[in-house]
């Protein structure tokens, strides 16, 4: 497989510039990223220096192919990439034809236990199938089948091992789940993949413990050159989930290993897409979009911080262009924050200066400060789209 990387060199996202002094994502990034080989989930690619994308799960019975592809729009429709959905049973797998042809985004199927699924996923048109080698019975057997089918279709392979469902031989061997017998396993199915010369694969192996987690996609990025896809499995409720994920991914991102990730969330899965763009923004790995920065709060603020951020929050909810919105509540902070934004506003003693692009233009009343950063910005959006610049979710700053 040959390996690219996007303009500038990997890691590196291209941004259109424009005359409001948004935020650039840095020439140089936190770290250079792995080398890896790339393969292709449909249009989307994955490794090789190909952007990180997001990928989730649907939740629907895949067999209900009006709820599933309507998940899957609503999926779509918050960003995420690739979708990912189960085949426990052969109504499920009579499902994918249909599903893999009409969804807006390339379709992995999820299969466990039953290699005949396998072979009925590629044949439906999948652009991906994911295995998990330690609980599919003979699963070794079959590889040779697989292989050929996959490649004759050209359809990837991920090989997914998980924590709780490791080959009982190398528990076994290891007592438990740990780093290594993780490793082991998926370097273990990714050999005899490539005994039969098949190498279009990527490689997960999640654990719920973000320590076990890092600890193991370190060991595997140091020993193979493929993709690999990124996960915290089982990680919990929302705001649990969120902080282990963000916690683990950033870890990993940070030191260039990572190729594709998923957030495992207690939740509805568009939640997952959110936290799992915000990690990417965050990094720098993704065009940032409707960024707040706010302060905590404290003594010496003098406006409701709290209910300011969440209203010019929810009021530029949608806006397609990547502005950043600085909103301060007292004057230690408030107007040098607000200068540095594209648009902020610097309160006190219940009015606030507004600030565009570091000028004040205008003071306003408490009550009218929401409102006026809206108007603002939507001048700013018109601007924008009328210069051509590159479309993106605002940046706010609150503070």
């Amino acid at each position: 497989m040959t390996i690219g990387e996007p303009p500038g060199g990997p890691g590196v996202v291209p941004r259109t510039s424009t005359a409001l002094g948004l935020p650039e994502v840095p020439a140089r990034p936190l770290a250079i990223r792995r080398v890896s080989r790339r393969i292709q989930v449909g249009p989307v690619a994955v490794g090789g220096g190909a952007p990180v994308s997001v990928q989730s799960m649907t939740t629907t019975r895949t067999a209900d192919i009006g709820a599933t592809l309507q998940q899957i729009a609503e999926l779509t429709a918050s960003g995420c990439q690739i979708v990912r959905v189960a085949c426990p049973t052969q109504d499920d797998a009579d499902a994918l034809p249909v599903i893999a042809k009409k969804s807006q985004i390339p379709v992995i199927a999820d299969i466990h236990f039953q290699p005949k699924y396998v072979f009925a996923a590629i044949d439906a048109g999948c652009a991906a199938v994911r295995v998990n080698p330690g609980n599919i019975k003979q699963f070794d057997d079959k590889v040779k089948e697989i292989a050929k089918a996959a490649n004759d279709a050209g359809t990837p392979i991920r090989i997914g091992v998980n924590a709780g469902s490791l080959d009982r031989r190398l528990l076994q061997k290891y007592g438990k789940a740990t780093p290594e017998a993780l490793v082991e396993s998926a370097l273990w199915e990714a050999s005899l993949f490539e005994e039969h010369g098949f190498r279009d694969i990527k490689i997960s192996v999640k654990h719920n413990d973000p320590v076990v987690m890092v600890n193991a996609y370190r060991q595997l990025a140091a020993q193979c050159d493929y993709p690999l896809h990124l996960g915290v499995t089982e990680a919990g409720p929302a705001f649990q989930g969120t902080i282990k994920s963000a916690v683990a991914f950033g870890a990993l991102l940070s030191e260039g290993i990572g190729d594709t990730i998923r957030v495992s969330l207690s939740a509805p899965p568009a939640e997952e897409v959110k936290v799992g763009i915000s990690i990417l923004e965050s990094l720098n790995l993704r065009q940032r979009r409707l960024e707040i920065v706010s302060c905590p709060s404290c003594g010496r603020a003098q406006v409701d911080v709290y209910k300011l951020a969440e209203e010019v929050t929810a009021g530029l909810d949608g806006m397609e262009v990547p502005l950043r919105v600085a909103v301060m509540g007292c004057v230690v902070n408030g107007p040098g924050e607000a200068r540095e934004a594209d648009l902020g506003v610097a309160s006190g003693n219940g009015k606030g200066q507004i600030f565009v692009k570091g000028e004040v233009i205008k003071t306003v009343p408490e009550s009218k400060i929401v409102e006026t950063l809206i108007e603002e910005a939507m001048k700013i959006a018109e601007r924008m789209a009328a210069e051509g610049a590159a479309t993106g979710a605002p940046n706010v700053t609150v503070g």
